[in-house]
C-alpha cells in the first residue's frame, strides 16, 4: 500500500511539473483568427476601392455593345444571353440613391421620403452596409427597394472576373446579413446612361447578367455629387417632358445637405406637375427584384457582417494601442537616456568624494555551483586576483561533473569548498551565507569572471550605512555570432540603462546573481535567500527594498558572464527569469500600498516592470500582425518610415548606452536583424511565462549549458600543492535536505506549486 501511494505521488508530481502546451495552440488560434479578420477587413476595405478621379479618361471602343442596349432603356436584363431593356412608365420617376447608407444623410433623406409618401431605390455599398446595418433594415422596413453598388465601390471594368464576382457576392451577403433580403438589382459604380457603355463596361454587365443581376443605369443625373447648389440640383433633376425617368442622386459619399434640401423642393413640385414616384421595380413593371434571403444565406451574411465589423473595431483598437505603445516607448527611451545622463553626472560628482570613507574590510565571495566545471576555475582565479581582500566560498550543490573536485585540486589559498546535496541555488547561497565570516558578501555565478577591481569597486557604496545591496555591471563574454551580439546589446542597452533609471528612482528591483554585493546581516534578518521564486535575485532585492534598505547600481563593478549560445538555451534562461520575476512581483505586490522605500519599489519599480516587461511584450504579436496589415493594405511607405524612425531611436539610444559603458558600437549593426528574431523570442517568453503563472503550473529549475568560454585572468598562477584550502561538508544546519524540495510557492496565481531541483 505504501509503495502504491508513493508511486501515485510521483505520478502526480510529474504531471504537475509538465509545462502547459495548450496555450500555444490557443495563441496560434488567436493569431490566425486575428490575421484572418484583418486580411478580410483589409481586402474588402482597401484592396479595390477607386476614387472617381481614378476612373476619368477617354471612353473605349463600344462595338461589342448591342444596339438594342445602346438605344434601349436603362434597365438591362439577361445581358449574358439575349439582352433586353426596359424604360420607366410615362410620368413615373424612379428616385435612386447611390453610395450609402450614410449615418447622417440617409436618415434625413428617408425622413423626406416618408413625409412625402415616396418610395425609392437605394443602391448600397457593401462596406457601408457592414458599418450601418440598421439603416439597411430601416430602408427595407419603410418599403424602399435595395440594390447593390458593389462592396468597395471600384470600377468593375478594371477588375479581374473573380474580383468582380467577389465584390457582388460580398455585397449580397452583407445585405442578406443586415436586412435578411437579397436583391437582383445592380448599379455598377461610375456608370451613367446606356450610350456611355463601352466594351469593358459591357463585359461587366454580361458577367453580372450571368450571375442573375439586372443592371440599372440612369436617364437623368441630378449631379448632386458636385454640390452645385440646391437650385441647380433641382433643375438638373427636373424632367424636360413626360417621359419616365430613373433619376440618379446620392445619399452617401460626402456632404449631402444640398441633396436633402433639393428633395424637399423637387418632390412636391413634380407631384404638382402630375408625376408619380416609384421604386425601380415598380417603375418598369419588374416582379419582385427583392426577395427574402434563405436561412443559409442570412446566416452567412450575418457572419460576414460580424467578422468585418469586428475587424473594423480591431483595426481601430490596434491603431490606438500602437499609438499609445509608440508614445510610451518614445517617452521611455527619452526618460532612460536623460536618467542615464543624470546618473553619470551624479556619479562623476560623487567620484571625487566617494560614498564616504573607503571600504577596505575583507569580503566573503559566495560562488554557488552546480555542474560548473567548464568555467569554475576561471571564476575562482579571477576572484583571487582581486585587489581587495576576499575569502572565496564555493558551494557545490550536488554537482555530477566533478566541480568540487576540480576546485579542490587547484589548492588555491583562501578558497573553501562546501559540498551539499542538490537543493537548488537559494539553498546553496544560504549555505554560503552561513559559512561566510565577513559582514559584506559578494555573490557571483560560477560562469562569471571578475576584473581585479570589481570586488573593491562594488563594495564602496557600503560606506553609506543606508545601502543594503549593490548591483554590478554584468557583461557578455561570448559575443560571437548574432545571438551573442544581440544579448550583448540587450545587456548594455536594456539592463544597464534600466539599472541607472532604477538607481535614480531608488526602486532597484534586481541585483543580478552574476555580480551583486550585500550586507550579510541584512540578508540574515530577512531569513536568507528565499526559495519561493525562480528569480531568487529579484525576490531578494525586492525584500531588501521593502525592509528599508537602499539598493544602488555601480556600473564600474564589471563582471564577465557566459550568455546562452543557442536559442533553446536562451529560451530556457529567459523563461526562468521572466517567470521568476512574475512570481516576485506577485509576492511583493503589497509594496504598492506601502510608504518609504517599499512604496518606491511598489509604485515605481513594479509599475515599470508591469508596463514594460509584461504588458508591452504581450501586445507585441498583435503589433507585428498590424504592421504586416499596414504594409499590405495601408500606406507601406508610412509604415516603413515609422519602423525606420523607431529603429533610429533604438540605434541612437544604443550608441549612447555603449558610450556610457565604454563599449565599441560595432555590434549595433545587427540591431535591425534583432527586430525580426530576438524580439519575437522575447515576447513569446513573456507569453509563456504569463500563461504558466496564470494557470498555476509549476516550472522546474532551468540550468544553462556552460561552454567554457571564460578565460583565467592573466598574472595569476596556481600555487604549489599544499593544504591551503578547506573542504567542508554540508553544515549541520542544512543536513537532512532532500535532493529535491517541493514547497508551496506564492507566485503569480494563488495555490501555485513549484518544484526545485
Amino acid at each position: 500500500m505504501t509503495d502504491r501511494r508513493r508511486a501515485t505521488t510521483r505520478r502526480r508530481s510529474r504531471s504537475r511539473q509538465v509545462t502547459p502546451r495548450a496555450h500555444w495552440l490557443l495563441l496560434c488560434v488567436l493569431v490566425v483568427t486575428l490575421s484572418s479578420a484583418l486580411l478580410l477587413q483589409g481586402y474588402t476595405h482597401h484592396m479595390f476601392g477607386i476614387t472617381s478621379d481614378d476612373v476619368t479618361g477617354p471612353r473605349g471602343r463600344s462595338d461589342a455593345v448591342p444596339t438594342q442596349v445602346t438605344d434601349g432603356g436603362p434597365v438591362i436584363a439577361d445581358a449574358a444571353g439575349a439582352p433586353h431593356t426596359a424604360r420607366p412608365k410615362t410620368r413615373t420617376i424612379a428616385l435612386t440613391f447611390d453610395d450609402g447608407p450614410d449615418p447622417v444623410w440617409t436618415p434625413r433623406i428617408l425622413d423626406v421620403l416618408r413625409r412625402n409618401h415616396v418610395r425609392a431605390t437605394f443602391f448600397v455599398v457593401g462596406t457601408e452596409v457592414v458599418n450601418h446595418p440598421e439603416l439597411v433594415r430601416r430602408i427595407v422596413a419603410e418599403g424602399h427597394q435595395i440594390g447593390i453598388h458593389t462592396f468597395t465601390h471600384p470600377d468593375l471594368s478594371r477588375l479581374a472576373p473573380w474580383q468582380r464576382s467577389l465584390e457582388l457576392r460580398e455585397t449580397q451577403l452583407a445585405v442578406a446579413g443586415a436586412a435578411g433580403v437579397t436583391t437582383a438589382l445592380l448599379r455598377p459604380p461610375y456608370s451613367s446612361e446606356n450610350d456611355a457603355l463601352d466594351n469593358a463596361d459591357w463585359s461587366v454587365l454580361k458577367q453580372a447578367g450571368a450571375a442573375g443581376y439586372v443592371t440599372v443605369l440612369s436617364t437623368q443625373d441630378a449631379q448632386d455629387w458636385q454640390r452645385p447648389g440646391t437650385d441647380r440640383i433641382v433643375a438638373n433633376a427636373t424632367p424636360r417632358g413626360a417621359a419616365g425617368q430613373i433619376l440618379l442622386m446620392h445619399d452617401g459619399g460626402g456632404d449631402r445637405v444640398q441633396t436633402v434640401a433639393a428633395l424637399n423642393t423637387l418632390i412636391p413640385r413634380l407631384k404638382a406637375r402630375g408625376f408619380r414616384f416609384a421604386t425601380v421595380g415598380a417603375a418598369v413593371g419588374m416582379a419582385g427584384p427583392v426577395q427574402r434571403a434563405g436561412l443559409g444565406e442570412h446566416l452567412q451574411g450575418m457572419a460576414l457582417v460580424t467578422v468585418l465589423r469586428g475587424g473594423d473595431r480591431v483595426v481601430s483598437l490596434l491603431g490606438v494601442l500602437m499609438f499609445a505603445a509608440g508614445v510610451i516607448s518614445v517617452l521611455r527611451a527619452v526618460v532612460m537616456v536623460l536618467a542615464a545622463r543624470h546618473h553619470r553626472r551624479q556619479r562623476t560628482r560623487r567620484r571625487g568624494r566617494s560614498w564616504g570613507a573607503p571600504v577596505t574590510e575583507r569580503v566573503s565571495v559566495i560562488v554557488p555551483a552546480y555542474n560548473e566545471s567548464a568555467g569554475i576555475e576561471a571564476a575562482v582565479r579571477s576572484l583571487l586576483a582581486s585587489d581587495h581582500p576576499v575569502e572565496v566560498v564555493v558551494v557545490d550543490d550536488g554537482s555530477t561533473d566533478g566541480t568540487a573536485d576540480l576546485v579542490e585540486s587547484l589548492r588555491l589559498p583562501g578558497v573553501r569548498v562546501i559540498r551539499q546535496k542538490n537543493a537548488g541555488k537559494p539553498a546553496a547561497l544560504n549555505t554560503g551565507l552561513a559559512a561566510a565570516t565577513c559582514d559584506l558578501v559578494v555573490m557571483v555565478d560560477g560562469d562569471t569572471v571578475f576584473e581585479p577591481g570589481t570586488v573593491r569597486t562594488i563594495v564602496q557604496p557600503f560606506a553609506d550605512p543606508k545601502v543594503g545591496a549593490v548591483s554590478g555591471n554584468a557583461k557578455v563574454v561570448n559575443r560571437g555570432g548574432l545571438l551573442g551580439r544581440w544579448q550583448h546589446i540587450e545587456y548594455v542597452v536594456g539592463f544597464n540603462l534600466d539599472r541607472r533609471l532604477f538607481d535614480l528612482a531608488e526602486c532597484m528591483p534586481t541585483v543580478p546573481g552574476a555580480v551583486g554585493a550585500f550586507r550579510r546581516r541584512a540578508l540574515l534578518a530577512l531569513g536568507g535567500v528565499s526559495d519561493t521564486t525562480l528569480a531568487e535575485d529579484t525576490d531578494l532585492t525586492m525584500a531588501l527594498c521593502r525592509a528599508g534598505w537602499r539598493v544602488v547600481y555601480e556600473e564600474h563593478a564589471i563582471a564577465w558572464t557566459e550568455a546562452p549560445a543557442s536559442l533553446n538555451a536562451l529560451w530556457r534562461q529567459r523563461y526562468r527569469w521572466c517567470y521568476g520575476t512574475l512570481q516576485a512581483m506577485w509576492k511583493h505586490r503589497g509594496a504598492l500600498v506601502q510608504r518609504g522605500a517599499a512604496g518606491k519599489l511598489g509604485r515605481r519599480g513594479l509599475g515599470y516592470l508591469l508596463l514594460f516587461q509584461v504588458l508591452l511584450p504581450l501586445l507585441a504579436p498583435v503589433v507585428d500582425v498590424f504592421a504586416v496589415y499596414g504594409l499590405l493594405f495601408l500606406d507601406p511607405l508610412r509604415i516603413t518610415a515609422l519602423w525606420l524612425a523607431f529603429l533610429l531611436l533604438q540605434l541612437l539610444m544604443g550608441l549612447y548606452a555603449f558610450r556610457l559603458d565604454g563599449e565599441r558600437p560595432g555590434p549595433l549593426w545587427s540591431l535591425p536583424l534583432q527586430q525580426f528574431v530576438y524580439r519575437q523570442l522575447m515576447y513569446l517568453v513573456v507569453i509563456q511565462s504569463v500563461f504558466t503563472a496564470v494557470t498555476g503550473s509549476r516550472l522546474r529549475w532551468q540550468r544553462m549549458e556552460r561552454y567554457g568560454s571564460l578565460q583565467t585572468p592573466t598574472g595569476t598562477q596556481t600555487p604549489a600543492p599544499e593544504p591551503a584550502y578547506e573542504s567542508v561538508q554540508q553544515p549541520p544546519s542544512y543536513e537532512g535536505h532532500p535532493p529535491t524540495r517541493t514547497g508551496a510557492v506564492r507566485g503569480c496565481s494563488p495555490g501555485e506549486q513549484h518544484h526545485w531541483q
